[in-house]
């Protein structure tokens, strides 16, 4: 019984991850195979609940905004899913253990110690009557628990919503609540990086700005000090129209007057006191205390490489010396996200989320240069053409373009360049009429100021820009050519993947495979010597579509090969392209060998829904919806995705004989008649584009 928990409810001893992506463990801590978007939602719902009852009808409501009329049945499907995937060894017919069916629904009997979500707030809560060196490990062990934001994966549902919000507070409370016992054991000079991005992250939070400001005055920087409590007072003021609270005024008034209670010296004595108090501790005022097996600070730099060294030393020269309010730390910050960007995952998406503050930041100070210059330095390279946050990416757009207008006129044209790049990358996969205009003036000042990495930038921004019709892939080629150019004469590691991906999806639509195979391999390679992860996620679904465009290769061998390829995109950061893709990856193979749609209801096709839905319906011999689909359908997004969907349009139009959806196909496609559909993303195909055309005109000719 080793593997199973003890007591009400009993069952395999799974653990539960809801500090990020709903997720769940078995005994060997291997991750738990939990299928479908909605089998995540039950489990979700029924870990929101907290062992208690949710009526079935309540799960499908929760489900749906508008349940189907087999919603209820879906839901049961849905939870014998999760009870062979959270209980696999029960005997067939004995009563599950873990997931239960109680009166009119289910429940899940989590032991409290097995969801994330529980012993975080169960640590937390101790950490009050913990002596503070105890306390500290506690919240440093708590904290690393979080892998994103509460319930990642169902931020826009209503019933997780009060829980996300009562999680992300206890959060902050206990970033705080780990700041404020570091400065109880003196460790002041520890406190101020964390906190620095806390007030970044969420500045009307007036404990973090008292916490901030006194920490910098324990480490010597008044001036730091008072600076960032008249920044916490403008923040204040002019966005919540309120003034800070007692506290804060108490302690600017101490600063001022040096109050002795205030004195790091006094608080690092009174640190060591209690440690000295504590049975079986060290003293020290460098580090926080380490426990059980886990080395002491002295060990740590006896065993950290030269890198590692070189790192600590610099950013804590780098923290002495540039105040916290300074403007060269706005700009040093974005350089740190950007090279954390590249590496995809949380740091990806760490990344986007600073990323807008730092811009926020730098506008509150009224400085255009500096604001363009942060904006600016953020060159990431990108490939895939529908944005991770469209809401955001046009918040930086926008921000770029007032960056624009405000700019001197005897600004440096290479600042303005930059901040055209950024629209057009930002403007990626959607018809704004600015985005190729400045894309094209970019580039444009990029090749008149010689300046390498700019005209890097520049290109990216073009290469987004090149979508607004079908058989575009001669034109993003000779990009991808040039881009390669470039990175090889500079020494632009990043860049030089970009080229070999631009490439690779290029020649792929070009349907010349051996020369997509080397680019493939060179951007591997370069991927694995640059510690660039993100960049090797391509590879895997090239090599998918390769072999969904070998006729030979059986379609079993080729799905298992697309469902392999997706699961390297679940901790990749970029939902942009992970969402609704194998759905869509499988369907353009399944048409391409000659089988229907998939016929289930409850697949999750994310922005491709449109496109599949006529397609489905017509596998389910359901013509007259599948008509209606049709007739709402828009064109598709500018996009690596744009000849696809322009043929499963045109698809099933032919099958429900609808000439105007047809016309529209027909010439759309036209310009990409040398063709293969879908193979410029790199990812999927669904054939030469000529064979749909033919079919199309075909159809055209001879109505039914």
């Amino acid at each position: 019984m080793s593997g199973y928990i003890v007591g009400p409810g009993g069952g395999r001893r799974v653990r539960f991850g809801v500090l990020g992506p709903v997720t769940a463990w078995d005994e060997h801590d291997n991750t738990i195979g939990l299928k479908g978007p909605r089998h995540r939602a039950v489990l979700a719902r029924l870990i929101v609940a907290r062992r208690r009852v949710v009526p079935v009808t309540h799960l499908a409501d929760d489900l749906w905004q508008d349940p189907p009329t087999d919603a209820v049945g879906a839901v049961r499907t849905f939870v014998a899913a999760l009870r062979r995937a959270l209980e696999p060894h029960r005997p067939p017919r004995a009563p599950a253990r873990l997931l239960v069916t109680e009166g009119p629904g289910y429940a899940l009997r989590a032991a409290p110690g097995t969801v994330d979500a529980w012993r975080f707030e169960q640590a937390v809560t101790t950490t009050a009557t913990l002596p503070p060196q105890d306390a500290l490990a506690r919240l440093e062990e708590a904290l690393t628990w979080w892998r994103g934001p509460a319930y990642a994966d169902h931020a826009g549902e209503p019933w997780a919503r009060a829980e996300r919000s009562r999680l992300t507070e206890l959060r902050l409370h206990a970033v705080e609540r780990h700041a404020e016992t570091r400065l109880t054991l003196g460790l002041a000079a520890e406190a101020v990086p964390d906190l620095d991005a806390h007030v970044a992250e969420h500045p009307w939070r007036e404990n973090a700005w008292h916490l901030l400001a006194l920490a910098l005055y324990r480490t010597g920087r008044q001036a730091d000090a008072l600076a960032v409590l008249r920044r916490a007072r403008t923040l204040l003021a002019e966005h919540l129209g309120v003034d800070p609270g007692p506290a804060l005024r108490r302690l600017q008034t101490d600063i001022l007057r040096h109050a002795p209670h205030l004195d790091p010296a006094e608080a690092g004595d009174r640190a060591r006191a209690v440690a000295l108090h504590q049975p079986g501790t060290q003293t020290t005022t460098t580090a926080a205390p380490r426990t059980g097996t886990q080395p002491t600070p002295d060990d740590d730099r006896a065993q950290a490489g030269p890198a590692d060294r070189v790192w600590a030393q610099t950013a804590a020269a780098y923290d002495r010396t540039a105040g916290s309010g300074a403007r060269a730390r706005l700009e040093s910050t974005v350089g740190l996200l950007r090279n954390l960007a590249v590496t995809g995952g949380g740091g990806l998406e760490t990344a986007r989320r600073h990323r807008m503050a730092a811009i926020a930041a730098a506008e509150e100070l009224g400085d255009a240069e500096l604001t363009a210059r942060v904006i600016g330095a953020y060159d990431v390279p990108a490939i895939w053409t529908r944005s991770d946050d469209p809401r955001q990416a046009a918040q930086i757009a926008a921000a770029a373009e007032r960056t624009l207008t405000a700019l001197p006129s005897g600004t440096h044209q290479a600042a303005r360049a930059r901040l055209l790049a950024t629209i057009a990358l930002e403007s990626r996969g959607t018809r704004a009429p600015r985005a190729p205009q400045a894309a094209r003036q970019a580039e444009q000042i990029a090749r008149r100021l010689d300046d390498p990495p700019l005209l890097a930038f520049a290109l990216n921004g073009l290469f987004m820009q090149t979508f607004h019709q079908t058989g575009l892939a001669p034109r993003r080629d000779e990009i991808g050519a040039e881009l390669l150019a470039l990175a090889t004469r500079h020494g632009l590691a990043t860049v030089e993947v970009l080229g070999h991906l631009i490439r690779l999806q290029a020649r792929s639509a070009l349907a010349d495979f051996p020369a997509a195979d080397q680019h493939a391999a060179a951007a591997d390679r370069l991927a694995e010597r640059h510690e660039l992860p993100l960049a090797g996620m391509f590879a895997p679904w090239y090599r998918a579509m390769r072999l969904a465009a070998t006729a030979q290769a059986p379609l079993a061998q080729a799905e298992t090969a697309y469902r392999d390829a997706a699961a390297r995109l679940d901790d990749s950061g970029m939902p942009g392209l992970r969402h609704g893709l194998l759905p869509l990856a499988l369907l353009c193979l399944r048409l391409q060998r000659g089988h229907p749609a998939p016929t289930g209801e409850h697949t999750d096709w994310g922005p491709y829904e449109p496109w599949a839905r006529p397609l489905v319906l017509l596998a389910q011999d359901r013509p007259g919806p599948a008509a209606a689909a049709l007739r709402r359908l828009p064109d598709p997004p500018p996009d690596l995705l744009l000849e696809a969907l322009w043929c499963l349009a045109g698809r099933a139009a032919i099958a429900v004989g609808d000439r105007q959806t047809m016309r529209r196909a027909h010439t759309a496609l036209l310009p990409a008649a040398g063709e293969l559909a879908g193979a410029g993303s790199g990812l999927l195909t669904l054939g030469p584009v000529s064979r749909h055309l033919d079919d199309l005109a075909t159809a055209l000719r001879h109505p039914r």
